[in-house]
C-alpha cells in the first residue's frame, strides 16, 4: 500500500473525529505567549477546523484529529471499530505536533482535541498521545488549548502524566447503561471506566490543592474532566440519559457531560438500530443538562417532564416548559416577591434575565412590560407570573394550557 501524505492522513483523521462531540475549551487557565519568560507560543484566550464555545462566548478554533483510525476493539457503533472496512491513517508523534504548530501559525487555530484508536495496547497509545502533550509544551512552549482523550484501562500513571500537560482529560462513557455497554462494546467495562474518572477527579482536586498551597506548583488539568455518552444506539430511554449524567456530575464533579446522537456508519453492525434518532433529542438532552447545572433541577425532577410511556422528553416543547406544565401547583410565580430559585423555574427566563429582575425590582415594582424587555417572548412567561400590573386569573386555571402557548421553533433538516 502506498505510503499516505500528510494531507492525507489529516483528511482521514479529522473526519475520524467528527463523532466526537466534547471538545468545548471553556474553564482553563488562562496563558499566553507574553507570560512566559522566553516567549512561547500560542494562547488558550480570544477569537480564532473545529469550532468550540466558552460558557462566555468567545469563539475557540480546535485543531480536532485522531492520531490514529486503527483499534484493536470492536465497538458496534464505530466507525473505526476492527472489523469496519474503512481506509486507515495513522499520525506520528512528530506529525502532530508539527501540524499543530504550522496551522497555530498560520492562525486557524488556538488549541488541539487529540483522540485516538487503540493500537498495540492501551498503554502503547497513551504514550503517544502524553508524548504530543510533551513535546508542545516542553520544546515548543505552546500555552494553547490541549484537550487529551484518556483510555480508562491505561496505566494511571500515563494519565497522570497527561494531566500535568493537557488542559482537559475525558474519559467516555460511551453508553448511558451497563446493558447496552455489554451489548455494543463488550470489551470495554463500566466499573475500569468509573474507576478511571474516580482517580482522575482525585488527581484534579489534589492538583488544585497543591495550586493553592503553593505557588509553582504544576497545574493539573485545571479545565477538568469531561465524558461523553453516544444517545439512541441502544434502548436506554431519557430517564436513564438524565439518570446517568446527574450521577456522574456528583460523583466524578464533571465539567461536562455530552450528548451525540448516533448516526448510522457504513458497513453497520446487526445489531445497531437501521434509523438515527432525531437530532431534537440531542438538543432536549443538553437543554435538561443545562437545567441540572445552571437551574437546580434534581434528576428526579427532571425525569417527571419525561412522557410516562416513551420515558424521553418531549421534542416539540423544552424541558423547562414540559415540567412547569406537570407541576402547575408551583405557578404563577410573583417576579417583585419570588426567591431566584422559584424564578428560575418559569418557562423562558434564564439566569441573566432572572438577575436583571432580582436586580430592578430593589428600585421599583416590575410591571408586564419591565418583563418583556429582559425576554424574547412574553407570551411564554404570562401564564406562569405575576407582575404589578399582571395576574393570569384565566390562562393559570386552564386544564388545556398548553395549546394556548406560543408554538416552539422548528428544527429543519440539513440532509433527508
Amino acid at each position: 500500500m502506498a505510503a499516505l501524505t500528510t494531507r492525507q492522513k489529516l483528511e482521514i483523521l479529522a473526519d475520524a473525529a467528527k463523532y466526537d462531540a466534547s471538545c468545548a475549551s471553556s474553564g482553563t487557565a488562562k496563558r499566553d505567549s507574553a507570560s512566559g519568560r522566553k516567549g512561547g507560543i500560542g494562547s488558550t484566550e480570544g477569537m480564532g477546523i473545529c469550532h468550540a464555545y466558552a460558557p462566555d462566548g468567545r469563539c475557540i478554533s480546535l485543531l480536532k484529529i485522531l492520531l490514529t483510525n486503527s483499534c484493536i476493539f470492536d465497538c458496534h457503533y464505530c466507525i473505526n471499530r476492527r472489523s469496519s472496512d474503512v481506509r486507515r491513517a495513522r499520525f506520528t508523534v512528530r506529525e502532530v505536533v508539527d501540524l499543530t504548530i504550522s496551522f497555530y501559525r498560520r492562525n486557524y487555530i488556538e488549541g488541539l482535541f487529540l483522540s485516538s484508536g487503540i493500537i498495540r495496547s492501551s498503554d502503547y497509545t497513551m504514550e503517544q498521545m502524553v508524548a504530543v502533550a510533551r513535546s508542545l509544551r516542553e520544546e515548543h512552549d505552546f500555552r494553547g488549548y490541549i484537550h487529551l482523550k484518556t483510555i480508562p484501562d491505561a496505566d494511571p500513571e500515563l494519565a497522570h502524566q497527561a494531566g500535568l500537560y493537557a488542559d482537559r482529560l475525558s474519559i467516555n462513557v460511551e453508553l448511558p447503561t451497563e446493558q447496552g455497554l455489554r451489548t455494543l462494546a463488550p470489551e470495554k467495562d463500566r466499573r475500569q471506566i468509573e474507576t478511571a474518572m474516580a482517580g482522575m477527579r482525585s488527581a484534579i482536586e489534589d492538583g488544585s490543592d497543591a495550586s493553592r498551597r503553593y505557588a509553582h506548583a504544576p497545574r493539573f488539568a485545571p479545565a477538568g474532566q469531561s465524558t461523553q455518552m453516544i444517545v439512541g444506539a441502544d434502548q436506554a430511554d431519557d430517564r436513564a440519559i438524565i439518570r446517568r449524567a446527574s450521577s456522574l456530575y456528583s460523583r466524578h464533579k464533571l465539567r461536562r457531560v455530552y450528548y451525540s446522537a448516533f448516526s448510522p456508519i457504513p458497513s453497520p453492525s446487526s445489531i445497531l438500530p437501521l434509523k438515527r434518532p432525531p437530532l431534537m433529542r440531542e438538543h432536549r438532552l443538553y437543554q435538561s443538562d443545562w437545567m441540572m447545572r445552571f437551574y437546580g433541577y434534581s434528576a428526579v425532577e427532571l425525569e417527571s417532564a419525561t412522557d410516562p410511556q416513551t420515558g424521553c422528553l418531549p421534542l416539540d416543547i423544552d424541558p423547562k416548559l414540559a415540567w412547569a406544565l406537570r407541576h402547575r401547583e408551583a405557578f404563577p410565580v410573583d417576579v417583585n416577591r419570588a426567591p431566584r430559585e422559584a424564578l428560575l423555574r418559569v418557562p423562558g427566563l434564564g439566569v441573566k434575565a432572572v438577575d436583571r429582575i432580582i436586580a430592578s425590582r430593589r428600585h421599583r415594582r416590575l410591571r408586564l412590560d419591565d418583563v418583556a424587555r429582559l425576554t424574547q417572548s412574553i407570551a411564554k412567561l404570562r401564564p406562569f407570573l405575576v407582575a404589578a400590573d399582571w395576574r393570569p386569573v384565566q390562562l393559570a386555571d386552564r386544564i388545556d394550557l398548553r395549546p394556548q402557548l406560543p408554538p416552539a421553533d422548528a428544527q429543519y433538516e440539513l440532509f433527508r
